[in-house]
């Protein structure tokens, strides 16, 4: 079960740096059912290799002028209080309901992005204030309870709710990630434990696969990335929402 999980290790790396999240979609069960590992020591372990392999990948999307820094940082700042009492609120909830909110988010977010592909996004140049520290609170407080660095929910509220093109919300989208992941193990970090020898070449696999994933991306189409992005949510969603409620009978 370890290969299988260094060879999904990829995935999550593609997922990050090509989509600027997803992640921790998949990173999450990866550990806890491929892995074996409880889910809330799965959680912390999520954001731990979900937070280096973002900090990477971040580099080149900076480099290409993919982040929009302003409102990253703004966005991160916000969210990261609300990522750390997320985390502390986490260690308190049953595992199922972890697992079945998680699912459930997943699929609210993945049918969000394919109802919009159709649709011509209009840019802005700065989202409003009010609408980055909106989104910042909300991402951040999910992000400390799942264990997710909140890709697949930045990257729609920044192209739904904030008006970015998709590729900037991608790079943006990995600041916040990196910022959200430290709050949210401030607050988990305590109440887990987590084995290095599983941890480390899992985290080293992802970080590969995230550079890999930022070469693929300059070369699908803005609607092709955000098809891709919404459909693969969506399946993983279904797949665990599943899974947990055959588990429940």
């Amino acid at each position: 079960m370890f290969v299988l999980g260094l060879f999904l290790a990829i995935a999550i790396g593609l997922s990050l740096g090509l989509l600027g999240g997803g992640g921790s979609i998949l990173t999450v069960p990866v550990f806890h059912y491929v892995l074996g590992a409880p889910a809330h020591d799965a959680i912390t372990a999520s954001l731990v290799v979900v937070g280096v392999t973002s900090t990477l990948a971040l580099a080149p999307h900076a480099r290409a002028g993919r982040v929009r820094w302003q409102t990253g940082l703004v966005l991160g700042a916000s969210s990261m209080a609300a990522a750390y009492l997320g985390g502390r609120v986490s260690s308190a909830l049953p595992e199922v309901a972890l697992m079945v909110a998680f699912a459930t988010l997943m699929l609210v977010a993945g049918v969000a992005m394919l109802r919009r592909t159709g649709v011509p996004v209009a840019v802005t140049a700065i989202p409003s204030v009010e609408r980055v520290l909106a989104i910042g609170l909300a991402v951040g407080l999910l992000t400390g309870v799942l264990g997710v660095g909140g890709g697949f929910l930045i990257v729609p509220a920044l192209v739904l709710i904030g008006g970015l093109e998709v590729r900037d919300a991608v790079g943006t989208s990995l600041l916040v990630i990196v910022l959200n992941t430290l709050g949210a193990l401030a607050g988990t970090a305590a109440h887990t434990q987590l084995e290095a020898s599983v941890l480390v070449p899992i985290t080293g696999v992802a970080a590969f696969g995230s550079l890999l994933g930022v070469h693929l991306g300059r070369r699908l189409s803005t609607h092709q990335l955000q098809r891709g992005f919404g459909g693969f949510v969506i399946v993983m969603g279904a797949a665990i929402l599943t899974f947990e409620l055959v588990s429940l009978l």
